[in-house]
């Protein structure tokens, strides 16, 4: 291959590292130079930390859970996965502290896996908590796996590479597998069909609704019966987390490497830890690591100065440690290699793919779900231990997040999945739509989808059961004086008068409805502040008390691979100038929109968007499909 083929390689590296770079410089700025007690408002930290339980988990890490003691309930910036750093808050000296991941999060309570093989005494004393820390080893794994594969020549590295590069085209089994699949549709069949056949990368396009974890999920279990053990993977815990729970259903031995993002106990059980800890020789491996800490805890209490006996005993309790430690380490290895060679998935981010659990196992076949949210360094990781790839998802959804605008200039936000659809011929595109009324798809299957889309006869006429009701509304607040407000501090978007709006709207929809007989309504919008303002009025609000159990809301990332039979969507934006900020990410939009079943209803100010063609089209839509409402019909109700 020629010096030049590998340009946008070693470009794509040099733009990684202007991302990284303006990632450290905002996390300095955002979180290493406040206070703690800044740190703690902003969700920043957690402190105090009540460390109540501790242990052993494998790879020779201790892990420990507590809960904050301050702040219960607050909303916090801490997530599943993310590197954190326990420290004891000294005012007299430099203060103690230990690196971490954490494993699982539910509300107030944590579990981090330390970094270390045994927690540290003034962990377990008072003033201890937590913070945020730089998150370099997915920058580290990321370089890593883009000069891997540049390097590679003649491999099956270097020959994937080719292919997704555009130099050579993938190549497929012509006929090989015809299988039709009686609860998959023909564009789902002929997708698993085109995973079954490749022999080197396979794509698959799945906009909303359009079941392609389904798809994904019968790929998998029939590649399972092909091959030793299938590799899912995807950029969040909560897609893999999925996959997890789909596929373990179809009763495949699934084994769940990593974290998981919410505490579930049938995922837990799924967890290479829960898979460890109910085999039978887990306790005896325990109890060695237990005894092991406890020998270096009495060592490492004897004194500086100590006599000839003392030294001796010492020494001896160091080699009774590291004697338990190396019995209970091999032990450990055997029996997660035996874990994982049994299993018929494997299942793990794509950080994870390069666990060092993993790192003798062999995967021919790596499916990398959600690949249109990861960035393309990312999706490289798992690519670099594989022998064939399949990738899914859609490009007109959430995009992956970039955090210089330098580098999404240059180009960093475009995906592995959006190149390969532009390059590749055989993508497979599943055409049928199962969740949302005809009318309610129309738009999107318009603007982002050239109307290949089909509404399944399910639901193309689905609606509320409510007189004269049409299933896509536009409620227009232009004129209103309905302006837009800043959150002095965050800088974030609020609109107090149009919420007003969407309440009326939504006592009067909900008045067709018998007390507990309510459709799943969600309210979203693209701003947090505006997400906070509606979360609080609705909790307040005594005429939607009846309502708590069916109403969610939240931002529109946080609504993603979700749907209720109702969606209301606060725009906010309204300014004299027609900015619209965040509203300009149409594909966020797409996803905003493509959340409803039944009704959506969109509130925003005409005026203020306009003038951007993508809502310009959505109001000739509207307008098209008689739609198209004023907010002053709700204003004197």
């Amino acid at each position: 291959m020629k010096k030049d083929h590998l340009q946008e390689l070693e470009e794509l590296l040099e733009t990684l590292a202007v991302e990284k770079e303006e990632d450290f410089i905002q996390f300095r700025k955002y979180v290493q130079s406040l206070p703690l007690r800044k740190r703690v408002d902003k969700g920043l930290s957690w402190y105090p930390f009540d460390i109540g339980k501790t242990g052993y988990t494998y790879g020779e890490k201790a892990f420990v859970v507590g809960q904050r003691t301050n702040g219960k309930g607050t909303p916090h910036r801490f997530r599943s996965g993310m590197p954190i750093i326990i420290f004891r808050n000294q005012e007299t000296k430099e203060r103690d502290e230990v690196g971490g991941i954490i494993k699982f999060i539910n509300k107030d309570k944590m579990k981090i896996v330390l970094n270390t093989k045994d927690v540290p005494d003034w962990a377990l004393k008072a003033g201890v908590g937590i913070d945020l820390a730089f998150d370099e080893r997915t920058y580290l794994e990321m370089e890593k796996a883009i000069k891997k594969v540049i390097k590679a020549k003649g491999d099956r590295l270097a020959e994937l590479r080719d292919i997704f590069l555009g130099k050579t085209k993938p190549q497929y089994k012509e006929d090989a597998h015809q299988i039709q699949i009686h609860s998959l549709n023909t564009s789902q069949n002929k997708a698993v069909n085109r995973i079954l056949n490749s022999y080197d990368i396979s794509v698959v396009h799945g906009p909303p609704g359009t079941g392609k974890t389904t798809t994904l999920v019968q790929a998998v279990k029939l590649l399972s019966g092909f091959e030793n053990t299938v590799m899912v993977t995807s950029a969040s815990n909560a897609a893999v987390d999925l996959l997890t729970d789909r596929l373990s259903q179809e009763e495949l031995l699934v084994v769940r490497i990593g974290n998981i993002s919410r505490v579930d106990e049938k995922l837990i059980s799924y967890t290479l830890e829960g898979r460890i800890a109910d085999h039978p020789e887990s306790k005896n491996i325990k109890k060695m690591k237990i005894k092991a800490a406890e020998c270096r805890r009495k060592a490492s209490k004897f004194k500086r100065t100590f006599n000839a006996e003392d030294r001796r005993q010492r020494g001896e309790l160091y080699k009774e440690a590291g004697e338990l430690s190396a019995w209970a380490r091999q032990a450990e290895e055997r029996l997660i290699d035996q874990i994982i060679s049994s299993a018929d998935v494997v299942a793990c981010t794509l950080i994870n793919t390069v666990h060092p659990v993993l790192e003798h196992f062999k995967f021919k076949t790596i499916v990398i779900d959600e690949a249109a949210q990861a960035l393309e360094p990312a999706t490289w990781i798992p690519i670099t231990r594989a022998s064939r790839v399949v990738l899914a998802g859609d490009p007109y959804q959430l995009p992956p997040t970039v955090k210089s605008r330098k580098a999404e200039k240059r180009g960093l936000a475009v995906t592995q999945i959006e190149k390969s659809i532009e390059r590749f011929k055989d993508v497979n595109l599943l055409n049928v739509q199962y969740r949302m009324n005809e009318s309610i798809m129309g738009f999107s299957n318009r603007v982002f989808y050239d109307d290949k889309l089909l509404a399944d006869v399910s639901v193309e006429q689905w609606k509320l059961d409510i007189p004269d009701d049409i299933p896509l509304e536009f409620v227009d607040t232009a004129g209103c004086g309905f302006d837009e407000k800043a959150n002095p501090e965050s800088g974030s978007k609020k609109n107090p008068d149009e919420f007003q709006i969407l309440q009326e709207h939504l006592y009067q929809l909900i008045s067709h409805f018998p007390e507990g007989e309510y459709p799943s309504i969600g309210i979203i919008s693209p701003y947090r502040a505006q997400v906070e303002h509606m979360t609080d009025l609705c909790a307040e609000d005594e005429k939607l008390e009846a309502l708590q159990d069916h109403i969610s809301v939240n931002t529109i990332d946080a609504f993603q691979g979700q749907e209720r039979d109702v969606i209301y969507i606060s725009l906010v934006r309204s300014n004299a100038k027609g900015e619209i900020g965040f509203l300009s990410d149409y594909r966020r939009m797409n996803v905003a929109m493509t959340r409803a079943k039944k009704k959506l209803i969109v509130i925003g100010d005409s005026a203020t968007i306009g003038s951007h063609k993508f809502y310009q089209q959505f109001l000739e839509y509207t307008e098209e499909k008689g739609a198209y409402r004023t907010a002053w019909e709700f204003m004197y109700s």
